[in-house]
């Protein structure tokens, strides 16, 4: 896969991530969803942590203040990191199966890093209302910025059989985490490592003596 290809890749992972994010900022208040299917709903929360909203200040004896701006400068450097793999991998003319994974790894991780370093500097709180985009109030600044998630799968919601120990009548939901679109082009990016390994990374054939 040639670089033409890859950054047609990154881009329209960056703007079906950033369109959708911004539309739910701006139509929905915090918390407010909708159902598409009874599988399937639209739900508004912001992520300041790192995966499944994990914070650093819940690990580390550090502030929320301070772990959130670690993270994003860590995020920072990811990306650098990631882009480089992917630059080298098509300068290379890696396999495509590698360089289309590494595409969507870095379409993704790009995609939540633009939430986290400026979208606390463009828009107001959601709670209790509808964000405003450029909003002269803005809820943060740069660096500070909340993940937007909104994609929900609830494909199982129900209770645990009473005779259940300990979990007996607790509610049971499965999918329970809540992501966007940069999310899916990150797990997609690494399904595809995981699952066509030896196609994204296969062994140099042996020269035969002759």
């Amino acid at each position: 896969m040639n670089l033409k290809k890859s950054l047609l890749i990154i881009v329209l992972v960056l703007l079906v991530d950033q369109i959708s994010k911004v539309y739910v900022k701006t139509n929905f208040v915090l918390g407010e969803s909708i159902d598409v299917f009874t599988w399937f709903k639209i739900l508004f929360i912001e992520n300041e942590g790192a995966a499944w909203g994990t914070k650093l200040s819940d690990l580390l004896p550090i502030s929320e203040s301070a772990g959130k701006l670690v993270l994003t400068i860590f995020r920072l450097f990811a990306i650098f990191g990631i882009g480089y793999w992917l630059w080298d991998n098509i300068k290379k003319q890696s396999p495509r199966t590698l360089v289309l994974a590494v595409s969507l790894i870095f379409a993704g991780a790009l995609g939540n890093i633009i939430d986290s370093v400026f979208y606390g500097m463009i828009f107001d709180e959601s709670s209790n209302q509808v964000a405003t985009l450029f909003s002269s109030e803005p809820y943060g600044k740069l660096f500070y910025g909340k993940v937007v998630d909104m994609l929900y799968f609830p494909l199982v919601d129900t209770s645990w059989p009473d005779w259940v120990p300990s979990l007996g009548g607790k509610s049971f939901r499965f999918f329970e985490p809540v992501f966007n679109i940069a999310d899916t082009a990150i797990s997609t990016g690494v399904g595809i490592l995981i699952v066509f390994n030896k196609k994204a990374f296969p062994k140099p054939e042996k020269q035969t003596e002759g």
